[in-house]
C-alpha cells in the first residue's frame, strides 16, 4: 500500500489547469500548422496564421489561449494500492480547480444552478472521472472545456439496425449543423457503444487521446478518416469563412453494449482541444 497525500493531488490539479490553458498539445498544435499548410483557401489560410499566432502569444505571454477557459473535466485513475492520507480527495480535487483558475488568472465561468445562475466565482466543481486500476500511481487529466464547442454536441440513441452509412451522415450532419459555432478547425470525439452515459463519456475521453493517434482497430481507424474526410468536404473552414480544413481529427472510442442498442454521441472540440496529464 502506497500513501500518498491528497495536498500532492491539490497541487497537481493546481498545475494542470493552468498548463492546459495556456499551452496546446504538442500533437495538436502539429496538426494545426498540418492543417494551414493543407488549406486552399486564401482566407482560410490567413485564419490558420491568426491561429498559430495567437498560440504563440499565449505561451510567450503566459495568458490563456482561449477566453473561454472552460469547464475543468478531470480524468482520474487512481491506483488499487494507493491510500490517501491528509483530508479529503474530493476537497482536494476542488482546492486544486480553485487555486488553478484564481491563481492562474483564467476565466471563472461556473454556476452553482443551472437556473439559478449564480457563478462560484473560482470555476468549481469540476466535473470528475474517476477510474480504479492497477498500481500504485495516481494520473490525472485536466481537460477544460469551452461551451461554444461543448453546446454543438450531441447523442442518438440508435439502434443494431443502423447502417455505417447512417452513422457516418449522422455524425457529419452534427458537423454541419454546427457550422462555425464552435471555433473551428474542430476536433470531433466519437463514442460508440456502452449505454447513454457511457456513450457520452467516451465521445469525451476521445477528444483527450492524441490526434496524432488513431483508433488500433481497422474498424474504427477506417471509419475515422471516412467521416473526417467528409466533414472537410463541408467547406465550413476555419472560423466558418469557407475552406478545406474544417476539421483537424476524428477520434471514436468503442465499448461494449446491449443487444438492442446501438449509441452514438459526438462531443465536438474546437481548434484549442486542450488537456494536460500528469502522474504521481
Amino acid at each position: 500500500m502506497r500513501e500518498i497525500n491528497v495536498s500532492e493531488v491539490e497541487e497537481l490539479i493546481r498545475e494542470l489547469c493552468i498548463k492546459a490553458n495556456l499551452y496546446l498539445p504538442e500533437d495538436m498544435e502539429q496538426c494545426i500548422k498540418a492543417g494551414a499548410e493543407k488549406e486552399c483557401s486564401p482566407v482560410g489560410k490567413n485564419v490558420f496564421d491568426d491561429i498559430i499566432s495567437n498560440i504563440n502569444v499565449a505561451r510567450d505571454e503566459t495568458i490563456p489561449i482561449c477566453q473561454d477557459t472552460g469547464m475543468a473535466v478531470i480524468f482520474m485513475e487512481v491506483g488499487q494500492d494507493v491510500h490517501f492520507v491528509g483530508g479529503s480527495l474530493n476537497e482536494a480535487v476542488n482546492k486544486g480547480v480553485s487555486r488553478g483558475y484564481i491563481d492562474g488568472r483564467l476565466r471563472c465561468s461556473i454556476v452553482s444552478d443551472p437556473l439559478e445562475r449564480v457563478n462560484t466565482g473560482d470555476n468549481t466543481p469540476p466535473v470528475v472521472h474517476l477510474k480504479i486500476v492497477d498500481g500504485d500511481k495516481v494520473n490525472i487529466m485536466v481537460a477544460p472545456k469551452g461551451f461554444g464547442s461543448e453546446n454543438m454536441s450531441q447523442l442518438k440513441m440508435m439502434t443494431p439496425s443502423v447502417t455505417r452509412e447512417e452513422i457516418v451522415d449522422w455524425v457529419v450532419g452534427v458537423c454541419a449543423k454546427a457550422g462555425s459555432n464552435p471555433c473551428p478547425p474542430i476536433v470531433i470525439g466519437v463514442g460508440i457503444g456502452g449505454d447513454f452515459e457511457k456513450c457520452a463519456y467516451l465521445a469525451k475521453k476521445a477528444l483527450c487521446r492524441p490526434v496524432s493517434e488513431r483508433n488500433p482497430k481497422k474498424l474504427y481507424s477506417d471509419l475515422e478518416a471516412e467521416i473526417l474526410e467528409k466533414i472537410n468536404k463541408l467547406g465550413i473552414g476555419p472560423q466558418g469563412f469557407g475552406g478545406t480544413q474544417t476539421c483537424l481529427a476524428v477520434n471514436i472510442e468503442e465499448a461494449p453494449t446491449h443487444i438492442a442498442g446501438l449509441p452514438v454521441s459526438v462531443n465536438v472540440g474546437c481548434h484549442v482541444t486542450r488537456h494536460a496529464q500528469g502522474t504521481i
